[in-house]
């Protein structure tokens, strides 16, 4: 431990060590590396949403310049690769598990959406394979296809899946409906909206790509790729597809350009590649154009809810319901979003005795839906938020006293939910006064006036939020000590934007007390790995974080003994401070990192006694603490202006408790890009489908994305209550930003039309739409 703040330590502001490379352009994406010998792939894909595939003519293509070889469903079928595998498959109400057909890597009968992978094509160039995927043939006999959850939920509406009825992947259910029943039933006033939260198009900035090897001389599989966790990939790879065992296939990861959920699974494209390396002796590079990432990448979000919160007369909450669909696309994804995840989050942080949540997740001819930033957990916060808004309204009560009066008191700590979880800490009466001040919610009539005056409407709205963060797993924290005088850390979460290398540094410098530029870190190859849950869930410095805590203690127990050798004192004597280890009462040192150079010599030469730890290296696995409940108050401002329909967020004041802060300045930046995507997603970004199943907004002609001129003014403030769940206190960050904004920016907008008689608007508030929604109520 130091004895003194270091500027590296935990609570500084510290800014990302990759960034001077990344802005030198000497990033290194999957799609920068090139290896000796490599061909290209390039993946011709169905132009129907559905459809009988009865035919691929491969002949034209063969013949053209530089083509090695046109694989399709049948020959994978041959090479015995197994179907892609949704990661979990979640009990239905009857307690059967759902049904989740697996995801061949290339159909051979039939056609599921427009975009699905039919065919790949591998060239000597990019080009030479590009060309020759347009004379690849299809025979592919039209079907009806079906796009919308509900409509693929009627009866005689296309089956994607013939094994599936009714296309009804999953019909989960949680809660006693009975007793939900009945506090509905003496409820005061029921409040109930229909609620859209709207499909997205996940578009990170770096598109997928890959390289397959296979290596000949000891049969083991090597895929170079951009994901959110080597070892699970790895382990996804090896027992689903590939039929091996895991120490027979190893991943890869560089700098990852992003992926918010998105590229953490197998992706059909993988098997691919990996299936013509080996078939062709030679490394197959891979990487997507971004109309292609539009059609086959895993959409987010997607449901369709229909959400009731049951009051007495006082306003005190005696229940919540939720039912509803949720769209799944053509093969199973991750279904959390509207099960568990949806139980998880829905109570925020309000005291409800009740909850009930009945959900469908439904298969659609349609790209997969898979988990997008909070995966659920913006998702539930939202639904409440805007029930909680609307109930304010009908019945009078003043919004933020109706939050008040139902907020768990800190007394109530720890607090066991009707969801099952048990919040260990919150101030959220606090720290929501904070925000109404942060945000001068006082003050807000006189900017309505201003508005009013330059002929714009003006809204305002919040959104409290609490999350549950991801459930544990096993973690690795490694600590290695290099010849050159670095210390690697070893971890198997995944930076793919978050800062890690930072963050992780200076919870070492913290307790090890070693210089912050002697560390770096290794998460991307699974061959160095013991554990690693990946990345996803607000989880990494919960897990990692953690797990190397308890690597650097470990170190320092190593290092006691080693030290007690080498200043020939005992071991009880030994005392470590500020990066170094000392006698009790002399001035006798020898620092951390010395120490492992002397003990690495002492080996080499032969000359180390049996007791001294043949080096201070620790590769340990830990048993990754429960989840932690990050939770905030975000307030919102819009400006409308009533002749177009424009919205724009004037204002965002936000208060957050992530418990401890490792890294304030990296955390402001996750929320502002957390923030700016729950505007996107509130005010833009709209996926649609038409009845055919194509999909029309396919690029970004059609599809909005937010940019720096859709970002307000922030202002942003921590009232930390450390978590009592894992030994750093931390709780999580990374998507309290959607959690916040999605409810903050659209109860403002509300509140805004209000005046037109306006009560619930449905994400994606464009500009049409709300000149419209004018328009129909003036």
């Amino acid at each position: 431990m130091l004895s003194s703040p270091s500027p590296f330590g935990i609570g500084q502001r510290v800014t990302r060590t990759e960034d001077p490379q990344l802005l030198r352009g000497a990033g290194r994406y999957t799609d920068d590396i090139n290896l000796d010998g490599q061909a290209y792939a390039v993946m011709v894909r169905s132009p129907h949403a559905h459809g009988q595939l009865s035919g691929i003519d491969a002949s034209e293509a063969l013949a053209m310049p530089g083509v090695l070889a046109v694989y399709i469903g049948a020959d994978l079928a041959a090479a015995g690769y197994g179907g892609l595998r949704c990661p979990v498959t979640p009990i239905d109400r009857h307690g059967k598990p759902m049904l989740a057909p697996r995801r061949p890597a290339l159909p051979t009968e039939r056609v599921r959406f427009a975009g699905e992978a039919v065919a790949v094509v591998i060239a000597e160039t990019r080009m030479q394979a590009k060309d020759a995927a347009e004379r690849v043939m299809l025979d592919i006999a039209p079907l009806p296809a079906v796009t919308d959850a509900r409509a693929a939920s009627e009866p005689g509406a296309p089956l994607v899946h013939d094994e599936v009825p009714g296309n009804l992947a999953l019909d989960f259910h949680f809660g006693d409906t009975d007793a939900v029943a009945a506090a509905f039933g003496r409820a005061a006033h029921v409040t109930r909206l229909g609620l859209v939260n709207n499909r997205v198009i996940v578009n990170a900035m770096e598109p997928r790509s890959a390289i397959g090897r296979y290596q000949i001389e000891d049969g083991r599989w090597v895929l170079n790729v951009g994901c959110q966790g080597v070892f699970g990939l790895r382990n996804s790879l090896a027992a689903d597809v590939l039929g091996v065992p895991p120490s027979q296939v190893r991943v890869l990861t560089g700098q990852v350009g992003g992926s918010f959920g998105m590229k953490a699974g197998v992706y059909p494209e993988y098997v691919c590649i990996l299936h013509a390396a080996r078939a062709l002796g030679r490394p197959v590079k891979w990487t997507d154009e971004r109309s292609e990432s539009f059609m086959s990448d895993n959409h987010g979000r997607a449901h369709d809810i229909d959400a009731e919160l049951a009051l007495d007369a006082d306003g005190r909450f005696l229940a919540v319901r939720m039912t509803g669909y949720g769209n799944a696309g053509a093969y199973p994804g991750l279904p959390l979003p509207i099960t568990m995840n949806a139980v998880k989050n829905i109570l925020g942080v309000y005291r409800t005795p009740l909850i009930e949540v009945s959900s469908k997740s439904v298969f659609t001819n349609t790209s997969t839906v898979g988990p997008y930033r909070g995966a659920g957990r913006p998702e539930g916060n939202y639904y409440m938020e805007r029930l909680i808004d609307t109930a304010a309204a009908e019945m009078g009560i003043d919004r933020i006293e109706l939050r008040r009066r139902n907020h768990i008191a800190p007394e109530a700590m720890p607090y066991s939910s009707p969801s099952g979880m048990a919040y260990d800490t919150g101030e959220f009466g606090a720290l929501l006064d904070q925000a109404l001040e942060l945000a001068d919610w006082d003050g807000f009539e006189a900017r309505r006036r201003d508005s009013a005056a330059r002929g714009r409407l003006r809204g305002r709205g919040l959104g409290s939020y609490l999350e549950v963060n991801a459930p544990p797993s096993k973690e690795m924290g490694g600590l290695r000590f290099e010849e050159d005088g670095t210390i690697t850390m070893v971890t198997g979460t995944l930076d793919y934007g978050q800062g890690h290398a930072a963050t992780f540094a200076q919870i070492v410098v913290e307790h090890l007390g070693v210089p912050f530029e002697t560390l770096r870190l290794m998460q991307g190859d699974s061959d160095q790995l013991l554990a690693g849950g990946g990345t996803g869930g607000s989880r990494s410095t919960n897990a990692s974080g953690t797990a190397l805590l308890e690597a650097a203690e470990l170190v320092i127990e190593k290092g006691r003994e080693a030290a007690a050798f080498v200043l020939e004192a005992a071991s009880v004597d030994i005392e470590f401070a500020d990066g170094g280890f000392g006698i009790v009462g002399t001035d006798r040192r020898i620092g951390l990192i010395e120490l492992a150079r002397q003990v690495r010599t002492l080996v080499a030469a032969g000359k180390a006694p049996p007791e001294l730890p043949e080096t201070l290296d620790v590769a340990h696995v830990s048993d990754n603490p429960p989840s932690a409940f990050p939770n905030g108050c975000h307030v919102a401002e819009v400006e409308i202006d009533p002749e177009t329909g424009v919205v724009e967020v004037a204002a965002y004041a936000m208060v957050n408790d992530f418990g401890t802060v490792i890294n304030p300045l990296l955390v402001e930046g996750q929320l502002h890009g957390g923030v700016l995507q729950g505007i996107g997603q509130a005010l833009l970004e709209h996926t649609v489908y038409d009845e055919q199943g194509q999909l029309l907004t396919g690029s970004f002609m059609d599809y909005a994305m937010p940019r720096a001129i859709h970002a307000p003014p922030f202002r942003f403030a921590s009232h930390p209550v450390p978590a009592t769940t894992n030994p750093l206190g931390v709780k999580g960050c990374g998507e309290a930003g959607c959690a916040g904004a999605l409810p903050a920016v659209m109860n403002a907008l509300v509140d805004a039309l209000a005046p037109f008689g306006v009560r619930h608007f449905d994400m994606p508030a464009t500009p049409e739409r709300v000149w419209q929604a004018i328009r129909q109520h003036t």
